[in-house]
């Protein structure tokens, strides 16, 4: 008894000891992580990953309530239903948005805090409502909330950097944060919606309080304006924009790829551990990104990078449509996520290189609006048209490949303009 504990099966207590270390050590690598660049982004990082785990365990829960429990034709209505519902906060608030971003002082900071607290007590309710057919409404407002997150979000990141530089590598680094997150919050959601999706959503409200916490105390988003606030200059104004419509089309061929995949895996009646890989395989992507990309940034200007994504995306899909199957999936999935990642991350540094602070929250409503359409009208494609695979990832290479002809046609003409 008493080398084994006071307790009947206790650990010895040297063994205590370095399970406390081992958890101590995890726990200071993890405060060093989200410390790294000041603590305002610390408290950032932290609120950031909160989401992350809140909207995992949204998914988790509407996953098997929308898609896995209902037959084919059926998903694929809830499926186009839940889209309209994806893109409908963007159609409703984005032209008031943008002018409520420029003209309040400190609204970065209120929208974190407010739509993770709202997502709280959202998350509560829909637990009693997954059955009936307020689950849509309730859907549609945690949707409006976390795009609203999102986009304060991406606007508060260079204020919480002691020096706004090297963005696109702060941007990669808060996805890795998410991904983890994401990683780690997966596996409990699984186990959680085994039990009931109910207990994925309480489990959600207490992340989404978390984030709610963390929120509160950022600092001032709205500094006074300086010497290198100044407005954006007609070149880089047009580079923007070209570079806008280019990762747009990186988000709709993401849409459109995955819906694809999820629809042909769905009706050769796989179960959610095929479409798990699926979405797995996309975020090993997408966080392959997070780390390629501050590489590339110390090697090349953002307009490249956008321009390799969708290089990356066209080969995928060509080489995929030749030997279909579930590996050949996996692979897309995370080519795609690649693809993606590594285009927003260029752009979203870009935006927040050349807009100054007062007019960034409303680039960034525009931009964030453009690419959730994007990502609509990709994925409603295969949605409501029934594609075979072969074809459609024809179509998406040939897709990828036209977007990366303009957007380098586009570039050489501005350069072109500047000479």
């Amino acid at each position: 008894m008493t080398d084994r504990g006071p307790y009947p099966g206790a650990a010895p207590p040297e063994r205590r000891g370095v399970a406390r270390r081992t958890a101590r050590a995890a726990l200071r690598r993890v405060d060093a992580m989200f410390s790294r660049n000041g603590p305002a982004f610390r408290q950032l990082a932290v609120s950031w990953a909160a989401n992350v785990g809140g909207d995992t365990m949204v998914t988790v829960a509407l996953a098997g309530t929308l898609f896995f429990s209902v037959p084919s034709s059926q998903a694929r209505g809830n499926v186009a239903l839940y889209l309209g519902l994806t893109l409908a906060p963007f159609t409703i608030l984005a032209p008031v948005l943008g002018g409520v971003f420029a003209r309040f002082r400190g609204v970065y900071r209120a929208v974190l805090t407010l739509s993770s607290a709202f997502r709280t007590v959202l998350a509560l309710v829909m637990m009693l409502g997954l059955t009936t057919l307020w689950l849509y409404p309730l859907a549609f407002a945690m949707l409006v909330l976390s795009r609203l997150y999102g986009i304060a979000k991406s606007s508060m990141l260079p204020v919480a950097l002691p020096q706004p530089v090297a963005l696109v590598a702060a941007n990669a680094f808060l996805a890795r944060i998410g991904i983890l997150a994401g990683a780690v919050v997966l596996p409990l959601g699984a186990a959680a919606e085994q039990i009931d999706p109910a207990v994925a959503l309480a489990l959600a409200a207490g992340f989404f309080a978390v984030s709610t916490a963390y929120s509160v105390g950022l600092p001032n988003p709205r500094p006074e304006r300086d010497e290198q606030d100044v407005a954006v200059g007609a070149g880089a104004s047009r580079s923007l924009r070209l570079s806008r419509l280019a990762t747009a089309g990186a988000r709709l061929l993401n849409g459109f790829l995955l819906l694809l995949l999820a629809f042909e895996f769905r009706e050769a009646d796989a179960g959610i551990l095929d479409f798990g890989a699926l979405i797995a395989a996309g975020g090993l992507g997408y966080g392959l990104a997070s780390l390629v990309s501050p590489v590339l940034e110390r090697l090349l200007r953002e307009e490249p990078m956008v321009v390799a994504a969708l290089a990356v995306e066209a080969a995928a899909a060509f080489i995929a449509g030749q030997f279909f199957g579930l590996a050949a999936a996996a692979a897309l999935a995370a080519a795609a996520g690649l693809a993606w990642g590594t285009a927003k991350f260029a752009f979203d540094g870009l935006l927040q290189a050349t807009v100054p602070a007062d007019r960034r929250g409303r680039a960034f409503t525009r931009s964030e609006t453009l690419f959730q359409l994007a990502w609509v009208v990709g994925a409603i494609i295969p949605v409501t048209i029934s594609i075979p695979a072969e074809v459609g990832l024809a179509v998406a290479g040939v897709a990828a490949l036209a977007a990366q002809t303009v957007f380098v046609a586009g570039l050489l003409v501005e350069r072109g303009r500047r000479i």
